[in-house]
């Protein structure tokens, strides 16, 4: 069950959860979609991920998504966003 504040509207609690989720799948857009990541985990402030197709990562639609900067390393993409990591990895592992 959804909890809801007096007011009716989402609490800040759903509010959030639900703006993890849509980063997520931005970020995995961002870097090709969810076939071409091998391997993601979330790292303090980093998602540490490895890709199939290194040349399909768009950082231009992943800084749009949020990421403060990406690192390229042949098939190893480093995506900065902040103390978000570990839950936005969470939630793109469960898409995959």
């Amino acid at each position: 069950m959804t909890k809801r504040t007096r007011s009716g509207r989402p609490s800040a609690r759903e509010t959030r959860e639900k703006d993890m989720a849509t980063k997520a799948e931005k970020i995995v857009a961002g870097l090709g979609g969810i076939e071409n990541i091998d391997e993601i985990e979330g790292c303090i402030t980093r998602l540490r991920t490895e890709v199939h197709d290194p040349s399909k990562v768009d950082e231009v639609a992943l800084k749009a998504a949020g990421a403060h900067g990406v690192v390229k390393m042949g098939t190893a993409i480093q995506v900065v966003i902040g103390t978000d990591a570990d839950p936005i990895a969470a939630d793109i592992e469960d898409m995959m």
